[in-house]
C-alpha cells in the first residue's frame, strides 16, 4: 500500500487550523483526516476513529493528493442561487420586521421555519434589504429644557471659536483600573487573535482629567487619585498656568464636580475661564469624549500594569506621543441640522 505523504509544511499548517477557535467543523474533520493518514491510518480506521463513512475519508484524501493543502477548504458550489419573487422576498422583509413569539429578535433558520424557506435564502434577503436583527443599538434623548440654547453655544465654539481664545474641551475618565494579568499576553498569529487571560490583579485606580485644544487637537492631562471637586480645580489650576493669560472656552458635562461652589469662587478669581455645559445625555456633544475613546482602545483596555504608577506612566506617555503628531476632531453640522435630525428621529419613535 503507497505511503499518504504530508510535508512537513503542509503538517504544520494543518495542526494550526485545528488550534483555531473559529474553525468549521468540516474543515477540521478534512484537516484530523490528512493528518490522521500521514500517520500511517487506513481509510476504515480513520473512518471509525472520527465517526465518519470511508467514502468521506476516501474524498478528503482525494481532494488532498489533488490540490494540496488549498484543495480541503470549501470550494464555492457552482450554479445560481434559486430565484426568490419579490413577494416572497417582502414577506420575509416583513416577518422580519415582527418581534417573533417567545424571542427577542429572528435567527436566519428560525425565521426560515416561519416561512418555509432554506435559511441561506432567508440570510441573502437580509443582506440585500440591511437587515441585521442580531444587533440593537442604545440611544437616549436629552431631557434638558435648556437643550436647544446649549446645543447652538457649544456648536457655536466649534464652527466660529472667539477670536483670540483658546477653545478646550474637558472631562475627566475616571475609575480607570491598573489590572495586571496573571498570565503575559499571547500574541497575534496567523489564524489566531491575540489571547489574554480573563483573571487579573487590581493594583489600584486613577482618574484622567484632559482638557482637548479644538483648534490644534492636543491634549493636556493629569492623573488624579480622586475625581472631586478638589482635584477639579487643581487641574484648572493646571490649566491656568499652561495657558496663563490666554481666555479660556471650556466645554463641560453636567457633573456636580464642575459645578461645586468651590469651584464657581476659584472661576470668580479667573475671570478668563468660560464653563459653557453640555445639555444632559448629551455627551456626545463634548469632543474629548472621542479622544478618550482612543486611549481606552490603544492604551488602557489591553494593557497589563502591575503598579497604579505604571497605569498613570502609560497614560501620560500615549498624551506626549499623541502631541507630537495630534490630530484635531472637525465639528462640521450647523447645530440647527442637529435639531432638525434630533426632530425626525423623535417623530419615528413617537408614532
Amino acid at each position: 500500500m503507497l505511503r499518504f505523504e504530508v510535508s512537513e509544511a503542509d503538517r504544520k499548517a494543518l495542526e494550526s487550523w485545528l488550534q483555531m477557535p473559529s474553525l468549521s467543523q468540516e474543515l477540521g474533520m478534512r484537516a484530523r483526516v490528512v493528518l490522521a493518514s500521514a500517520e500511517g491510518e487506513t481509510v476504515r480506521g480513520v473512518a471509525h476513529r472520527l465517526k465518519i463513512s470511508p467514502n468521506t475519508v476516501a474524498a478528503c484524501r482525494r481532494r488532498y493528493r489533488q490540490g494540496g493543502v488549498d484543495a480541503l477548504r470549501t470550494k464555492p458550489r457552482s450554479g445560481r442561487p434559486p430565484k426568490i419573487g419579490r413577494g416572497k422576498e417582502q414577506t420575509v422583509v416583513a416577518a422580519t420586521l415582527r418581534t417573533p413569539k417567545n424571542a427577542t429578535h429572528w435567527s436566519p433558520r428560525r425565521l426560515a421555519r416561519e416561512v418555509g424557506l432554506p435559511h441561506a435564502t432567508v440570510h441573502r434577503i437580509w443582506q440585500k434589504y440591511g437587515l441585521q436583527p442580531h444587533r440593537v443599538q442604545t440611544f437616549k434623548f436629552s431631557t434638558d429644557p435648556e437643550f436647544t440654547t446649549k446645543l447652538a453655544d457649544i456648536v457655536g465654539l466649534y464652527i466660529d471659536p472667539p477670536e483670540r481664545a483658546m477653545v478646550l474641551c474637558v472631562d475627566e475618565k475616571s475609575q480607570i483600573q491598573a489590572l495586571n494579568r496573571t498570565q503575559p499576553l499571547l500574541p497575534m498569529r496567523p489564524g489566531l487573535p491575540a489571547r489574554m487571560t480573563h483573571d487579573y490583579q487590581r493594583h489600584g485606580t486613577t482618574s484622567l482629567f484632559a482638557a482637548l485644544e479644538v483648534a490644534s487637537g492636543k491634549v493636556r492631562g493629569r492623573c488624579y487619585p480622586r475625581h472631586t471637586h478638589v482635584e477639579f480645580i487643581a487641574f484648572l489650576k493646571f490649566l491656568a498656568k499652561r495657558y496663563r493669560g490666554r481666555e479660556l472656552h471650556l466645554i463641560c458635562d453636567n457633573y456636580g464636580t464642575h459645578k461645586h461652589p468651590q469651584v464657581q469662587e476659584w472661576l470668580k478669581l479667573h475671570p478668563n475661564f468660560h464653563l459653557h455645559f453640555t445639555p444632559t445625555s448629551a455627551s456626545w456633544l463634548n469632543l474629548v469624549e472621542r479622544w478618550f475613546a482612543l486611549i481606552t482602545t490603544q492604551a488602557i483596555r489591553r494593557g497589563s500594569f502591575e503598579s497604579l504608577n505604571r497605569l498613570e506612566r502609560a497614560i501620560l506617555r500615549y498624551i506626549d506621543h499623541w502631541n507630537e503628531n495630534p490630530h484635531p476632531f472637525r465639528w462640521t453640522k450647523p447645530a440647527a441640522d442637529i435639531k432638525r435630525s434630533l426632530q425626525t428621529v423623535t417623530a419615528i419613535y413617537e408614532t
